[in-house]
């Protein structure tokens, strides 16, 4: 009878994991270190592009010249996309650090994360974006609640046929839930490549504009490493995924976020959003359709 009691209560104690794990969203899988030359490489500046530790480490360089980037050498649709990144220390108002997803057309999909310098002893601002057939003005912006140029931190997005997540160190920021249903494009027939750039945007980036980039402070630099992607290559000309239903990122437990998931992502907009498109009554008087499904209003 024990046998047969711990044999049944092992069964209900796996039951009961299951159905845990269909009933909620999981973190994504844990980011795989590899060196900057398996999936990416430079694209303008090449001499401002610095490699360290074989190629494991990469500083992007900005002066009054010019800035820098770099782009994956494929083309993804759905998958999970990690960078560990060191922003630029100090006054770094003016400048720019981008890490986003976009495919190649007018009618482009992009996934933008954008990180705006400030001067010394202020916040950095990161921006995010969702393009769809090329519209965006679904800009949010938060302060984070650590200090980016102090240390790597990792930022990354989960992009499946159901939702966006945006995460910082694995606590997510951002939804963007697909809402087809109701209107709202998706992204989910353009692949995108993977793009990382430093630069130069002091008309815009720190207070509107009116926080100019000192040069005096220049070089700037920020650091990279992690570089990881997890994503299903296709062509740039693919209009779907052939192994789609099968990666792990695909499954249901990441169809939706988790009831903690939730709880972060509330905390980040009750103590650490400054703007959100969703709630902005000026621009739009009507919340756009999606806001509510993203759990933004």
């Amino acid at each position: 009878m024990r046998v047969r009691m711990g044999r049944l209560s092992s069964t209900l104690c796996l039951t009961f994991l299951v159905m845990a794990t269909v009933a909620f969203g999981v973190p994504p899988k844990k980011s795989i270190n590899v060196p900057f030359g398996r999936n990416y490489f430079p694209t303008w500046a090449f001499d401002h592009i610095k490699y360290l530790n074989g190629g494991s480490e990469v500083h992007l360089v900005l002066d009054k010249y010019t800035g820098t980037g770099f782009q994956s050498k494929g083309s993804y649709l759905f998958g999970h996309f990690s960078m560990h990144i060191k922003m630029v220390a100090g006054d770094s108002a003016g400048t720019v650090t981008a890490f986003y997803l976009s495919s190649q057309n007018s009618e482009h999909d992009e996934i933008d994360f954008e990180f705006l310098g400030n001067r010394t002893g202020q916040p950095y601002i990161l921006q995010t974006n969702v393009f769809t057939g090329g519209t965006g003005n679904r800009e949010q912006r938060i302060n984070l609640w650590f200090d980016p140029s102090k240390d790597y931190h990792s930022y990354s997005v989960l992009w499946n046929m159901y939702q966006i997540v945006f995460f910082v160190d694995d606590v997510p920021i951002r939804v963007f839930k697909n809402s087809k249903d109701i209107g709202v494009k998706f992204p989910f027939n353009q692949p995108m490549k993977i793009y990382s750039s430093l630069w130069n945007a002091d008309d815009w980036a720190t207070r509107g504009g009116l926080e100019k980039t000192n040069w005096e402070k220049a070089p700037f630099v920020a650091s990279y490493r992690g570089f990881h992607v997890d994503g299903c290559e296709a062509s740039v000309n693919a209009k779907f995924c052939e192994t789609q239903g099968k990666r792990w990122w695909d499954q249901k437990e990441f169809q939706d976020l988790d009831a903690n998931q939730y709880k972060r992502l509330k905390w980040v907009r009750k103590r650490y959003t400054i703007y959100n498109y969703c709630t902005d009554r000026v621009r739009f008087p009507v919340p756009p359709p999606e806001c509510r499904r993203d759990r933004d209003i």
